[in-house]
């Protein structure tokens, strides 16, 4: 490969990194929205697994852990695990 060739190929992946990063952080504050406007104790959630369509796991930083999804009537429902 030639070496101008590689820088287009880092620009490019650390770019998405970036756009992954943003879209974690903006998950994550939304989760942590959704779990206090429920009532429910968080602080703020540190990690957000995907599990599906509108469906995450949240572990929130004070140990609590969340699954948050839509349920089949649309409604937003948060279940403690």
């Amino acid at each position: 490969m030639h070496k101008y060739l590689k820088i287009p190929v880092v620009v490019m992946a650390c770019a998405a990194a970036v756009v992954f990063a943003a879209e974690s952080i903006s998950t994550a504050k939304d989760l942590t929205a959704v779990i206090a406007l429920q009532g429910l104790p968080c602080g703020q959630v540190g990690n957000a697994v995907k599990q599906g369509e509108n469906d995450y796991l949240a572990t929130c930083q004070d140990g609590n852990r969340y699954r948050v999804f839509v349920s089949a009537e649309g409604r937003v429902v948060v279940q403690k695990r």
